[in-house]
C-alpha cells in the first residue's frame, strides 16, 4: 500500500512539474517526455487510456424500434464490434434466433427451462459464473450432455472495464475455465458475456486477446429480479413482439416467468418459422 501511495504522489508531482513547465513556456519535448512509463501509469490510474485504448466504462444497449424489425446499435461500441470479435445479432436475412441465459445463481428454474429446450431439441448458451459451476455441477453436466453451450460470465461477476490490469482481468476468465474443466473434463467454449453488459475498448481487447468472442444481445427485458417478475402473458407478448431475424436473446434463468412460458414460446416461434440455433452456428458478426 505504501509503494502504491508513493507512486501516486510521484505522479502527482510529475503532473505539477509538467504544468509549471507549460506556464513558464518550457515545452521542449526533451525536457518532459509524455511517453515515459510513469506518465502512462498516471493515465491508467486516472482512467484515460492504456496502450492507446480507452478504459472508459460503457453499458451495452440497443435501439428499440417498437416492432419486430431487427435491432440496431447507435452507441459507443459501434466501431468496436468487428474490431474486437463481438456479436449482438446474427444474419438478419434468415429466421434464425439464438437463446442465451445468464446464470449467476440457481433459483430452481433452470431444470424446467432445460426440459422445454429438450422437448423442442433447441440448443441454447448458458453464461455462468464460478459460483454457479461450483454449486450446480449436475446442472452444468446436464447442459453439456444435452448439447448446450456453457460459456464464460467471469468468476465473480465484476465490472470488467474497471479491471485495467491484464493479469487480473485474465484471472476472472481463467478461474472459471478451471472450475468448468474440473466438472466437464474439457475446455470451456470461447464465448464471453461481460457482466451487466459493461465494457470498454480495453476490456473488449483483452477478451479478444484471450481468444474469446464477446456476445452481447439484441433483445433483453426486465426478468432478473425474482420478486418483480412480469406476468406470463406480459412476458410472452413482449418477447414475441420483439422477435426478429438473427435475434440474440438475453434471458435470465432465475426467472419463474421465463421457465413457465418457455415451452409455449418455442412452440409459437416454430409456428412462425423461426429456428433456434447454437452460437456455434452464428453466421454473421455485426
Amino acid at each position: 500500500m505504501g509503494k502504491k501511495l508513493a507512486k501516486v504522489l510521484s505522479l502527482f508531482l510529475i503532473l505539477i512539474y509538467s504544468l509549471s513547465l507549460k506556464v513558464f513556456g518550457y515545452t521542449n519535448k526533451s525536457v518532459i517526455n509524455f511517453n515515459k512509463p510513469k506518465l502512462n501509469l498516471f493515465k491508467e490510474i486516472f482512467n484515460e487510456n492504456v496502450n492507446g485504448m480507452s478504459t472508459k466504462e460503457y453499458e451495452w444497449y440497443t435501439v428499440n424500434r417498437g416492432d419486430s424489425s431487427p435491432m440496431e446499435i447507435k452507441n459507443e461500441a459501434t466501431p468496436w464490434i468487428p474490431k474486437y470479435n463481438c456479436s449482438y445479432i446474427g444474419d438478419t436475412s434468415k429466421k434464425y434466433i439464438y437463446l442465451t441465459f445468464d446464470e449467476g445463481y440457481e433459483n430452481g428454474y433452470t431444470a424446467p427451462i432445460l426440459d422445454a429446450l429438450k422437448k423442442h431439441n433447441a440448443k441454447a448458451a448458458f453464461f455462468v459464473t464460478k459460483h454457479y459451476v461450483k454449486t450446480n455441477p449436475e446442472l452444468i453436466k446436464r447442459m453439456v450432455d444435452e448439447g448446450h453451450l456453457v460459456c464464460n460470465h467471469t468468476a465473480s461477476h465484476p465490472s470488467m472495464p474497471r479491471i485495467k490490469n491484464q493479469e487480473k482481468f485474465n484471472k476472472e476468465i481463467t478461474d472459471l475455465e478451471k472450475s468448468y474443466e474440473e466438472v466437464i473434463g474439457k475446455p470451456m467454449p470461447k464465448y464471453f458475456r461481460p457482466p451487466m453488459g459493461k465494457y470498454s475498448e480495453l476490456s473488449l481487447y483483452y477478451t479478444k486477446e484471450m481468444g474469446y468472442k464477446t456476445v452481447f444481445w439484441s433483445f433483453a427485458y426486465y426478468d432478473w429480479e425474482p420478486n418483480k417478475q412480469p406476468s406470463e402473458q406480459e412476458a410472452f407478448n413482449k418477447i414475441l413482439k420483439k422477435t426478429h431475424n438473427g435475434a440474440i436473446f438475453l434471458l435470465h434463468a432465475v426467472s419463474k416467468t421465463n421457465a413457465r412460458i418457455m415451452d409455449r414460446l418455442i412452440t409459437e416461434w416454430e409456428k412462425q418459422g423461426y429456428e433456434i440455433k447454437s452460437l456455434d452456428e452464428l453466421e454473421k458478426t455485426t
